[in-house]
C-alpha cells in the first residue's frame, strides 16, 4: 500500500509539474482581455491549489502508514509546499486587487505571472531533483 501511496504522490507531482509549465499560456492567451486574464488566473489559483494539496495529503499518508519518518527531506518538502501555496495565494491577491484594464499595468502582471510561475517550476524540479538524488544514493537528507 505504501508503493501504491508514494506511486500516488509521484504521479501528481508530475501533474503538477505539466500544469505549472501550462499556466505559463495564460498571460498569452489572455494577451488582450485583462479581465480573461484575471478568471484564468482566479481558475488556475484554484486547480493549483487543489493539485498541491492532493500533493501534500498523499506525501503525508505515505509518511505516515509508510513510517517514513520526518527527514530532512520531508521537512524541506514541506517548507517547499508552503512557499508555494504562499506565493500562489499573493500572486493572485494582487492580480485581483490591481486595476487591470490599465494596459501598462495588465502588462507589468503578465511578466510577473511569468517570471513568478517560473520560480514555482524550479522549486519543484529542484525538489524532484533531490528526491531522486535521495533515492539513487547520490546524497542523503535523512
Amino acid at each position: 500500500m505504501v508503493e501504491q501511496m508514494i506511486a500516488s504522490h509521484n504521479f501528481l507531482v508530475q501533474v503538477f509539474v505539466v500544469f505549472l509549465i501550462g499556466g505559463l499560456l495564460i498571460p498569452v492567451m489572455t494577451a488582450k482581455n485583462p479581465l480573461g486574464f484575471r478568471k484564468a488566473s482566479f481558475i488556475y489559483t484554484m486547480i493549483f491549489q487543489a493539485i498541491a494539496t492532493m500533493i501534500a495529503f498523499t506525501g503525508l499518508v505515505s509518511m505516515v502508514t509508510g513510517e517514513l519518518g520526518f527527514t530532512l527531506s520531508t521537512i524541506i518538502m514541506i517548507v517547499i509546499w508552503a512557499a508555494l501555496m504562499y506565493i500562489e495565494i499573493k500572486k493572485y491577491k494582487l492580480i485581483k486587487v490591481a486595476k487591470i484594464q490599465d494596459l501598462d499595468t495588465h502588462k507589468l502582471l503578465k511578466g510577473a505571472f511569468i517570471k513568478i510561475s517560473a520560480a514555482q517550476i524550479l522549486l519543484v524540479v529542484v525538489m524532484v531533483v533531490l528526491k531522486v538524488m535521495e533515492v539513487k544514493g547520490a546524497i542523503s537528507l535523512s
